[in-house]
This record gives C-alpha cells, structure tokens and sequence, in this order.
C-alpha cells in the first residue's frame, strides 16, 4: 500500500533564481512538498515571497524561522510573521512556532492555508508528559503539531516513537543522526509529514529525499510488527 505521509524538502537559498532552480530540482526527484524557508533569503519580502510561490506552482509550506528556533530571519517579530500573514492564502501550509504571540497565530488561522504549529528543542529531549502538552496546545492552535528534538540517547529517540504512537495529525522528528530513522517511521504511524533533504539541509539527520521514498514505501513486515508493539507499549510505559 502506498504510503499517506507527504515528504516535504526545505529550500534554503539566497535569492529568488536560486530558489526555483532548487524547487525544480527537487520536484523532479519526487517531493510532495517544498518547505521555502523564507528566512534563508538574503533580503526577504513580502512581494518576493509571493512572487516565489506563484512562479513554483507546487504544494508549499511557507516558513519563517527566527534564529532561537534555528532559523536566519534578522527583522523583528512583527516584520517575520507579516511576510507569513500576507503570504498565506497562497501557500498550502503555513509552518509558525508555538512560542508565537497568539495574535499573530489567530491571523494566519484565518487564511486558507492549513497551520503547522511547532516547537524546537536542538539541545535534548524532554520527558513525554511535557512533549504530550505540547503536541495537545499546538493542536488547540492549529491544523497539524508538529515537534522536533535533540536526543541525547537511544531512549530519547523512542519518546518521539511514542509521541507518533499516541498522536494523530502529528508531526515529530529526533534530530541528529541518532534519530535519523524516526524521519522512516513517521509513515508507518500515518504522520501527515516528514521531511528529507534535496541538498540543502536544514536539520541534522534529514535523509536524501531518493532514499526517503524508497524506504517510506517498502512493505516490511518486521517494522509493521515493531510498531503494533510499540503502541501497546507505550500506553502502559512512562518513559
């Protein structure tokens, strides 16, 4: 059967030419998304962007990333999310952080565009009760939840399995080669989304998007095992 989550690659470029040659690119290879990742302009704007997304003519997250949350847009807050809000009716998702002041949240809900709200931590992974939190207000807020996190060991990793077990319409990656597998895995627990690398690489331990969608659509029986084990498991265990 084939496979229901969407392989989005991020596009990371300087300029406008850069970033359709990529998205062209990356199209041919077999993306179901492009995440344009406005902060990686060297001088974002609102024309721009749009001009941008209307040129790429494809499904598109737009994402606006500010430097605590791993992102290189160099404004103040009202100048990033303004760049979201009047871009948003038309892009297919728009990706905005938690830690957002919710007007700001409330206004790009009002668009067209399904809202991806999501939380990063690049330094460790928090225990399941407080990622649950998380995911449960990101989806009090918007369409998708969505949680990327740092594992500092194996079991770190399997708290993200988990977080996939328990939570529909959710996305959540461990970061870092360690976690690299839980990117395949996302599509055995139906996540809407999981993201793989075209070149520019955004995350530590995105997977080349060739190689993604080999494995999101092999049919292994041991993995289907796994993760019936896995759900049972993690509605008993506190990690």
């Amino acid at each position: 059967m084939y496979r229901e989550t969407k392989i989005a690659v991020p596009i990371f470029q300087k300029d406008k030419n850069s970033v359709l040659r990529v998205a062209e690119n990356y199209i041919k290879k077999g993306a179901d998304l492009l995440e344009f990742r406005i902060d990686g302009l060297s001088e974002p704007s609102t024309n721009l962007v749009k001009n941008i997304i209307e040129e790429i003519n494809f499904p598109t997250i737009i994402t606006n990333r500010v430097i605590r949350e791993g992102g290189s847009f160099k404004g103040n807050e009202e100048e990033r999310v303004a760049i979201l809000q009047e871009c948003s009716d038309i892009a297919d998702y728009v990706d905005i952080e938690l830690q957002t002041d919710l007007k700001y949240i409330n206004s790009i809900k009002s668009s067209n565009a399904k809202t991806i709200i999501s939380f990063h931590d690049f330094e460790k992974t928090l225990p399941i009760d407080d990622l649950l939190a998380i995911v449960k207000k990101e989806k009090k807020l918007g369409d998708i939840a969505k949680i990327a996190v740092m594992p500092r060991n194996l079991e770190d990793t399997k708290i993200v399995l988990a977080i996939l077990a328990r939570c529909k319409n959710t996305i959540a990656i461990s970061l870092g080669d360690l976690g690299s597998y839980t990117r395949i895995l996302a599509s055995k627990f139906s996540a809407p989304i999981t993201f793989a690398t075209g070149g520019d690489i955004t995350a530590q331990g995105q997977i080349d998007i060739e190689t993604m969608k080999l494995l999101l659509n092999m049919d292994i029986s041991d993995h289907d095992d796994f993760i019936k084990a896995l759900r049972r498991d993690t509605h008993r265990k506190k990690y």
